[in-house]
């Protein structure tokens, strides 16, 4: 809700499937092996960006699991339901909730049951459109879609993460391979782009399982100061160096919370590693640095 709007594209044949998301500034297309649960990342713009190649587990972006998963949610928001409208020729029911940080009302497609459109509305805000489907498909797929370029055909995926000895910590990394990159973190102004180095904490959680989210806490004391907890969350702000954090052999996916301090606010996200060569940039867009809610943006850069 705070980045550029995203257009997604979703195609599935058999145990294969095809992700293609295009943003202002960025295209990049995932073919998913929903039997190895491997998946190869390429920019179909452009011939000579290198080709990322991971492994993934539990949801991979499926449209019908998401709505199915995003229904039972408003659902237990004890939804009111309302009269039903058509939405881009879509005929759905509509479901309105009333939630601790604003509202929300969905458009269910009668027939697919994927969410024709969600819409957010904060407290003391304006209604903001959070997704739309704009066409629905169930004829088979072209194969020549699911045809990788020539440049990704030799990427392997990292081999799975091996299981730690008894009694130890220490976070499940798959080792280092010819894909790995190392990215590293900075928070910038929007506008200028010009380094902000201090007056925040960052933790960071690279032993994310997707299909068993860890619970994270955060604590703020007395003295503004915050405090990580939950999964594999632990702060990172000591090694950072003028305002920089790298991510060595960066995993798939990782998650990430920045507090600012004072009444400044914080911001998370779960990241997806993109790796244009050894070492791409991951820059936290802030527009007020003193109150995070203006605005913030999660942006991959070339170094």
């Amino acid at each position: 809700m705070m980045g550029p709007t995203v257009t997604m594209k979703v195609y599935r044949d058999g145990s294969r499937a095809l992700v293609d998301q295009s943003y202002p500034g960025g295209h990049n297309r995932t073919l998913y092996d929903l039997t190895s649960h491997q998946s190869i990342t390429w920019n179909p713009e452009n011939a000579q960006a290198p080709c990322s190649a991971g492994r993934w587990s539990g949801d991979w972006g499926d449209p019908f699991a998401t709505a199915a998963s995003m229904s039972a949610d408003i659902q237990k928001q004890n939804a009111k339901e309302l009269p039903g409208e058509t939405i881009n020729g879509f005929t759905t029911k509509v479901y309105a909730t009333a939630m601790p940080t604003g509202d929300a009302k969905a458009w269910v497609d009668v027939k697919t049951g994927l969410i024709a459109k969600l819409e957010m509305t904060p407290k003391g805000g304006k209604p903001q459109t959070f997704m739309e489907l704009k066409d629905v498909s169930l004829s088979h797929p072209s194969a020549d879609l699911f045809t990788l370029p020539a440049a990704c055909r030799d990427v392997a995926a990292p081999p799975p993460p091996s299981a730690p000895a008894e009694g130890t910590v220490d976070a499940i990394m798959p080792p280092p391979s010819k894909t790995s990159c190392s990215p590293t973190f900075k928070v910038v102004r929007a506008g200028s782009n010009s380094p902000i180095t201090s007056g925040f904490q960052v933790a960071v959680d690279t032993t994310v399982d997707l299909e068993h989210r860890a619970n994270y806490k955060i604590g703020v004391g007395a003295g503004g100061r915050a405090t990580f907890s939950g999964g594999g969350l632990h702060e990172v702000t000591a090694q950072m160096h003028d305002g920089a954090f790298r991510i060595d052999n960066a995993p798939p996916q990782w998650d990430m919370e920045v507090q600012f301090g004072g009444n400044a606010g914080s911001a998370s996200a779960l990241i997806y590693r993109q790796c244009f060569g050894a070492q791409p940039m991951l820059l936290m867009v802030v527009k007020n640095p003193a109150k995070l809610s203006d605005g913030v943006e999660w942006r991959w850069v070339k170094q």
